[in-house]
C-alpha cells in the first residue's frame, strides 16, 4: 500500500477526544480495513484522495456535448459530483470497493444474442437489486471501523448519489477506465459493482494502475449502436443500456433494430472485452439468477400483467424501469424476431390495452413482422 505526501505529513489526527492516530496506525488501519472488506464479500477495496479535478473537465465536456441525453441529474448537483468534500463535509480520502456478480449458472449470453426470440437481460440485473446489499456490507465495514478508531466522519454510497465512482476506483488501485468507460482489471476484468465510503481519516493512498487496453478496439467494433464515439467515450443517446433502462420516452426508430433482443440493458462491450476472460464468478447468493431471466423467451414475458411484473421482479433492479418501458422494449425485441403468427397476434392483442408510448412500438413491432 502506497502512501501520498498528504498522509505523511499527518503525523497525528484526532479522531476524538481521547483517541490519536498515528501514520503507522493509520498505514496498519488501511490493511485492516482491506481484510475486513473481503471477509464481507467484497473481492478488493482501494483507497484515494478527493482531486476529481481532472474528471471535473472531462465530465463538463462530455455533458457540453450532450452524450448525457435526458440524464439531466448528471449536472444538477453542481460540482458535488467531482468535489467531494462540497458533497459530505470535511472529506479527506474515500475507501473505494468492488463486488463481482457474474452468475455461474446462467445460459451463455453469446448464444442467447444469436436466438432472437429470447430474451436478453444484462447479466447485473438477472439476480437481487446490488444497492442494498452492497449498501448493508459497506455500512458494515463502517461500524468495523468506528469499533477500531471510534467515532469518525463517514457516508456510504453505492449508485445512490453524485459520485463518480469509475474515476474514484481508478484512482484507489481497483482497475482502470477501459474504452467502454467501465472499470478494468488485469485479475478480474469488468463484471463487479462498485461502491464507496466517503471518510474524513486520512488514509494512505493507493496506487492506481496503468491503462492495458493498449491498440484493442475490440468494444468500440463490437456496440451494436456505435455509442462508444472516441475511445473512453460513451454517447448516451446511443448507448442500448441508456435506451432499454434510463430512457422515459420513446426509443428512436434509428436505433430498433440494432436493439436487436436486449430488453434490460447491453452487455456487448464487456462480453468481447478480453481481459473479461479472467473474470470470477460472483460468489454472492443475492446475485443468483431469478425467475429464469436467463433464458426467458419474449412472448412468455410479454404475457406478464402489470401485477406478475412487480411480484415476480420483487427485489431486482428491473423494477424501476417499470411496466411500461417494460413493455416497450419487448415489443422492440419481438419486432426484430423472426416473423412468427404467434408474435402478431400477441402484438395485436397487447395493443388493445397498452399504453400510448408501448403502442408506438408495438406499432413499429407489426410493420416488421408484416412487411
Amino acid at each position: 500500500m502506497e502512501n501520498d505526501n498528504s498522509a505523511k505529513q499527518i503525523s497525528n489526527i484526532k479522531l476524538s477526544e481521547e483517541k490519536l492516530l498515528s501514520t503507522q496506525a493509520l498505514r496498519d488501519l488501511s490493511s485492516k480495513i482491506v481484510l475486513w472488506g473481503k471477509e464481507l464479500g467484497f473481492q478488493k477495496l482501494g483507497f484515494s484522495d478527493i482531486d476529481l479535478g481532472e474528471t471535473e473537465q472531462q465530465l463538463q465536456a462530455w455533458i457540453k456535448q450532450g452524450f448525457h441525453g435526458d440524464m439531466e441529474w448528471m449536472h444538477h448537483h453542481g460540482s458535488k459530483r467531482t468535489r467531494p468534500n462540497e458533497l459530505v463535509k470535511n472529506t479527506i480520502s474515500i475507501i473505494s470497493a468492488r463486488m463481482d456478480y457474474f452468475p455461474p449458472d446462467g445460459i451463455d449470453p453469446e448464444l442467447l444474442l444469436n436466438h432472437p426470440e429470447a430474451a436478453y437481460i444484462s447479466r447485473y440485473a438477472l439476480g437481487r437489486d446490488y444497492h442494498k446489499l452492497l449498501r448493508k456490507k459497506l455500512q458494515q465495514l463502517a461500524t468495523r471501523i468506528q469499533q477500531e478508531v471510534g467515532d469518525f466522519g463517514y457516508r456510504v454510497f453505492v449508485d445512490s448519489a453524485p459520485v463518480m465512482e469509475k474515476p474514484i476506483a481508478a484512482k484507489a488501485g481497483l482497475g482502470w477506465v477501459g474504452k467502454h468507460s467501465n472499470i478494468l482489471s488485469k485479475e478480474s476484468g469488468s463484471w463487479f459493482f462498485l461502491g464507496e465510503i466517503y471518510t474524513d481519516l486520512p488514509l494512505p493512498i493507493s496506487k492506481a494502475v496503468t491503462d492495458h487496453c493498449g491498440s484493442c478496439t475490440a468494444c468500440i467494433n463490437v456496440c451494436p449502436t456505435q455509442a462508444i464515439v472516441a475511445p473512453y467515450v460513451v454517447d448516451a443517446n446511443r448507448c442500448i443500456s441508456y435506451l432499454t433502462i434510463e430512457l422515459k420516452g420513446a426509443i428512436p426508430e434509428e436505433f430498433r433494430r440494432a436493439i436487436g433482443n436486449r430488453i434490460y440493458g447491453c452487455d456487448d462491450c464487456q462480453l468481447t472485452c478480453p481481459w473479461n476472460r479472467f473474470a470470477d464468478y460472483t460468489q454472492q447468493a443475492d446475485f443468483a439468477i431469478r425467475n429464469k431471466l436467463d433464458r426467458s423467451h419474449l412472448l412468455t414475458l410479454f404475457s406478464w400483467t402489470e401485477d406478475e411484473f412487480l411480484q415476480k421482479l420483487q427485489g431486482s433492479p428491473i423494477r424501476r424501469i417499470g411496466f411500461e418501458r417494460w413493455l416497450r422494449n419487448i415489443a422492440i425485441a419481438l419486432g426484430n424476431s423472426p416473423k412468427n403468427q404467434q408474435i402478431l397476434m400477441a402484438l395485436q392483442e397487447k395493443r388493445k390495452i397498452a399504453t400510448p408510448l408501448v403502442n408506438e412500438h408495438i406499432d413499429w413491432a407489426i410493420q416488421q413482422q408484416i412487411k
